[in-house]
C-alpha cells in the first residue's frame, strides 16, 4: 500500500535486490498468523537485519487494504514490507497455493519462509502444520 493507495510492484524490483526474507501466511488476522508468525518477524526484524537481511517481506493472498490494516495492527512500521497477492497470481506461479476451502478460506498460500540473494532462492522451507520451519527463529538459524 502506498501513500495514495495500492501500488503495483514488480517481483524483480521487490525481491531481486540484496538479501531478502519473504515469508507467507495463509491469511491476515488469522490466529496463527497474528499471534505467532508475523509477531515473530516483527520482534526479530533487528536480528535479521544484523545478519545482513536488506528486506523482510510478508505476503498473503489478501487484498492490499487488509494487508495494510494488518500491518498497522501488528506494528510492523517500516521493518516489514506487507505484500498483497490479491488473486494469488504470485503464489500460484511459485506452486505454493493451497486450497483451504474446507476452512472457509478458499485458495490461499501455504505457510513458508524463503531466503533470496539478488533474486536467487537460497532456501525455502514450507510448514506442513503450525509455524515451525517458517518462523523467524528458524530463518535466523539458517542464515
Amino acid at each position: 500500500m502506498g501513500a495514495d493507495g495500492p501500488e503495483t510492484l514488480r517481483t524483480g524490483d521487490t525481491l531481486g535486490k540484496g538479501r531478502v526474507v519473504l515469508f507467507a501466511v495463509p491469511g491476515a488476522f488469522t490466529p496463527g498468523c497474528s499471534k505467532i508468525h508475523l509477531p515473530g518477524f516483527v520482534q526479530g526484524s533487528g536480528d535479521l537485519k544484523a545478519k545482513g537481511v536488506d528486506t523482510i517481506a510478508c505476503i498473503a493472498v489478501n487484498d492490499p487494504w487488509v494487508m495494510d490494516a494488518w500491518g498497522k495492527d501488528q506494528g510492523v512500521g517500516d521493518d516489514i514490507l506487507m505484500l498483497a497477492d490479491g488473486d494469488g497470481t504470485f503464489t500460484k506461479a511459485i506452486g505454493l497455493d493451497k486450497d483451504l476451502s474446507v476452512a472457509g478460506l478458499g485458495v490461499r498460500s501455504a505457510r513458508y519462509a524463503m531466503v533470496l540473494q539478488d533474486g536467487v532462492v537460497e532456501s525455502l522451507e514450507v510448514d506442513t502444520k503450525g509455524v515451525e520451519v517458517s518462523s523467524c527463529s528458524a530463518v535466523l538459524e539458517r542464515l
